[in-house]
């Protein structure tokens, strides 16, 4: 069938604008939809940091920065990386291989990590090793180069510190404090200042051979920077070292991918924009079609008489199925191409969103092309093209007398297919519905997931029969009302497909809007209430540059302290089985410096099994889902990834049940030595005595203060989850009122005539205003359940708690709806009924 416009097509897009204005909106905004999601998952694919540290340097050799985890599927096995929570290091030895290949001016191990000024005035530093001057373009400005037990400060440092050349600096390292003497004065050259951000911050650079033990790792480096010699092939460099590290681990790297080595920032972005283009994209993508091709559904059907009196005057079935098709593609490539601009600016604003809260690293940058948006506009056409195409077989095979007969009246009973797939819809949600409430954790998720899906796609199939039983429901409330009341109960009934069509965008936007934010404060309202029951501690000290190592020692010897106990705050990766995959899940994780005894008087964990004094050397502690996702008791081993990515599979001596507002994972502080870049605790948890004393070591505040604080940080989750809510509910808000405002346009006849008979404009407005009511109140009732059975299974799995629906909040979701649904039924009205009398 060719798809060339024909004269019945370029006719009524011409003559009669109005019908496909609603299509070309849907289409539009689908396009806008598809598009923005596009261009975030192509940058999520495409995304890279340029070196700054180690611009100066063509090739860098580090370790692989992921975990991998090799999956058997269908196609074979298949790999997964995931980025690791802190540096994988290389052995340091590594440079001296490196330095000798053709074309190497020399190779220098790379340290970064953290200092402390110990007690004097002279604050918080980023160490290095010296040897780092050859690539990042620090120079002396005066003294010498250190040597063993001593240091080189940067002006701004050395001011700080009160401190010259010759003189003595106390500082805190991972190797304990000590004194170093002042070797000389630097100026920090540009890959040394990249580090600091734009405020800057002090440096210290220490003799290289000192430098990975000062770090907390000896014989390790975070890299190895090659420098090459004049003329130097870069490829040919690499290729070279390469060869000479062969089985050390190592990857070599240039150009943009030595980026990704000094900003680990970039492989949690990806992740972040993955989910967003990618997982958020698909549901999006299949939100925006389902609802286009309801759209075009709907004014294909409401022309059903037009179809009916052009076969009655001899057009054939293959010219009114032409006649769709040509339809579609005159309207959808345009409106493709509308939608795609503003589709552009969304996903400029939601990346720029995501950059100014941290999530993804400001170095990288948008990119846009061609892919994303031709995507969006074939999405549109395929969507137009079927959806016209399914909507028009009827109408174009039926003989004309019945096709006049059934565009006067509507069809009671719904084809029998529609409804098989319908009742299947429902059948496979409420298995779902089972599996979610039995499983826990991320597989609870995953089929809560699909349990909204397929009750979407029931509710579309079943559309009629649903919009008649609630019609049949809500139309008992309003027959005891007046007239006009009573019209609007009787008019839903026996426009039920007419209904349906007004009803299921409304389900769509309150069942994913409920959906994604009721999971949040779900999630929010359990961690908050176990994060404050948590804390049992009377003070609660923390540093932004982690807290010095003694702060327990000192706190304890503080008067009146009971106990004083210091944690450092990190991450390991945990492989746990969800939709019959292994994956690597980022549990939150605290290192205990002191025994679990003195623990349990700071934090109260909510022990269920076993007991915290056990935790230690290879033993650790759990959270009670942690242990059901990862199917392991108590006197199991737990295979994890600390957070450099060294493999361990320490016991479990307990499981507790406030993981969700406190670490998941407790476990021996000294276990974490070597695996993690700062080796200073972050949160001191301090029973007994006054604040007053513990203002030294840190910012002093109470458990509710600290409980706000940590609240506060969960910003960015919360944020996520409440702009995937707006966008899939309003573009699903857009086409309810679009819908509603088509079905109004449509029945210019049928207001007419009520004029016409005696109702005055005011009895049809209200009666218009009691459909609209009753269209938005199904619309919420269905999607309120929708979102109801989807959320229950989920958030028992994941919190073992029922869903937390603030009820303000849920109002508000309410009365939204039955707001744009009266304003898009009583505007187009009051336009229809302006210049008409009866």
């Amino acid at each position: 069938m060719s798809l060339k416009p024909n004269g019945l097509a370029r006719a009524a897009v011409r003559f009669k604008p109005a019908s496909f204005a609603g299509t070309f909106v849907a289409l539009m905004m689908s396009a806008l939809v598809v598009a923005a999601c596009g261009v975030l998952l192509e940058t999520s694919i495409r995304a890279s940091v340029p070196a700054e540290r180690y611009a100066n340097a063509p090739v860098v050799a580090a370790a692989d920065q992921s975990a991998r985890v090799v999956a058997d599927t269908v196609d074979g096995p298949e790999e997964t990386a995931y980025p690791l929570p802190d540096t994988a290091r290389v052995d340091a030895g590594l440079a001296a291989k490196a330095a000798g290949v053709p074309g190497a001016a020399g190779a220098v191990p790379d340290f970064t990590f953290p200092v402390h000024g110990g007690d004097g005035p002279a604050g918080a530093f980023t160490g290095h090793g010296w040897g780092s001057h050859a690539f990042t373009g620090s120079a002396l400005t005066k003294g010498a180069a250190p040597h063993a037990g001593e240091v080189v400060l940067d002006a701004g440092a050395a001011r700080t510190a009160q401190v010259g050349v010759g003189d003595t600096v106390a500082l805190e390292t991972a190797d304990g404090p000590a004194d170093f003497r002042v070797s000389g004065l630097a100026e920090a050259g540009a890959g040394d200042t990249a580090d600091e951000g734009a405020d800057g911050g002090a440096t210290a650079w220490f003799a290289d051979t000192e430098a990975p033990v000062l770090a907390g790792h000896p014989g390790r480096a975070d890299a190895i920077a090659v420098l090459a010699e004049d003329g130097a092939d870069t490829k040919a460099l690499a290729a070279a070292v390469g060869k000479a590290l062969t089985g050390s681990g190592a990857q070599v790297l240039t150009g943009d991918d030595r980026g990704e080595v000094e900003d680990h920032g970039l492989a949690y972005g990806k992740e972040t924009l993955f989910a967003v283009g990618g997982s958020f994209g698909g549901i999006a993508t299949l939100v925006a079609v389902f609802t286009a091709a309801g759209t075009v559904a709907l004014s294909v059907g409401q022309r059903t008489r037009e179809f009916a009196l052009l076969r009655a005057v001899g057009a054939t079935p293959r010219q009114i199925r032409r006649a769709v098709a040509a339809e579609a593609l005159l309207v959808a490539p345009l409106a493709g191409l509308l939608g795609c601009l503003p589709g552009i600016g969304l996903a400029h604003w939601w990346f720029g969103q995501m950059q100014d809260r941290g999530a993804v690293p400001e170095a990288v940058e948008l990119h846009v092309s061609g892919f994303p948006l031709l995507a969006a506009v074939g999405v549109g056409l395929l969507t137009a093209l079927g959806a016209g195409w399914a909507a028009g077989r009827r109408p174009a095979k039926i003989k004309p007398g019945q096709a006049l007969a059934e565009a006067s009246v509507e069809r009671l009973r719904p084809g029998v297919v529609r409804t098989v797939l319908g009742l299947a819809a429902v059948g496979g949600g409420s298995a779902l519905a089972g599996v979610a409430a039995s499983a826990a954790g991320s597989d609870a998720a995953n089929a809560s997931l699909g349990v909204v899906m397929l009750f979407m796609l029931a509710v579309a199939l079943l559309g009629p029969i649903l919009a008649r039983l609630c019609a049949g429901l809500f139309g008992l409330l309003l027959r005891g009302g007046d007239a006009s009341a009573s019209l609007a109960a009787a008019n839903s009934r026996t426009n039920a497909r007419r209904l349906a069509s007004a009803i299921t965008p409304i389900v769509l936007a309150m069942a994913f809007a409920s959906t994604l934010v009721f999971m949040h404060t779900s999630e929010s309202h359990v961690a908050s209430e176990q994060l404050r029951e948590g804390i049992t501690a009377d003070h609660v000290v923390t540093a932004p540059a982690g807290l010095p190592a003694d702060a327990a020692d000192r706190a304890a010897r503080a008067p009146g302290v009971d106990a004083a106990v210091s944690l450092l705050d990190t991450q390991v990766l945990v492989p746990v089985r969800g939709g019959g995959e292994t994956s690597l899940q980022g549990t939150a994780t605290q290192g205990l410096s002191g025994s679990g005894a003195e623990l349990a008087k700071v934090q109260d964990l909510d022990v269920r099994e076993g007991g915290l004094d056990r935790v230690g050397p290879g033993r650790i502690a759990i959270d009670k889902t942690l242990a059901t996702a990862t199917n392991v008791g108590l006197g199991d081993k737990l295979p994890l990834y600390l957070p450099d990515g060294t493999k361990a599979a320490p016991e479990v001596v307990a499981v507790y049940g406030r993981g969700l507002g406190l670490p998941a994972v407790t476990m021996d502080r000294a276990a974490l030595d070597g695996h993690v870049t700062s080796p200073f605790a972050d949160t001191l948890l301090v029973s007994g005595g006054e604040a007053g004393p513990l203002r030294a070591l840190g910012e002093v505040t109470d458990a509710s203060g600290y409980a706000l604080a940590q609240n506060v940080d969960r910003e960015f989750g919360a944020w996520a989850n409440y702009m995937m809510a707006a966008v899939l509910g309003g573009f699903a808000a857009v086409a309810a009122v679009n819908t509603l405002v088509m079905t109004v346009l449509d029945r210019r006849r049928e207001l007419h005539t009520l004029r016409l008979v005696g109702s005055t404009r005011r009895q049809v407005l209200r009666m218009l205003g009691w459909e609209s009511l009753l269209v938005s109140a199904a619309g919420v009732a269905l999607g309120t359940a929708i979102a109801m059975i989807t959320l229950t299974p989920m958030m028992r799995g994941l919190t073992g708690e029922f869903p937390h629906v603030p009820p303000l909040l849920y109002a508000a979701f309410a009365a939204t709806a039955a707001a744009l649904g009266l304003a898009s039924v009583t505007l187009p009205a009051h336009r229809t009924l302006r210049d008409r009398r009866p």
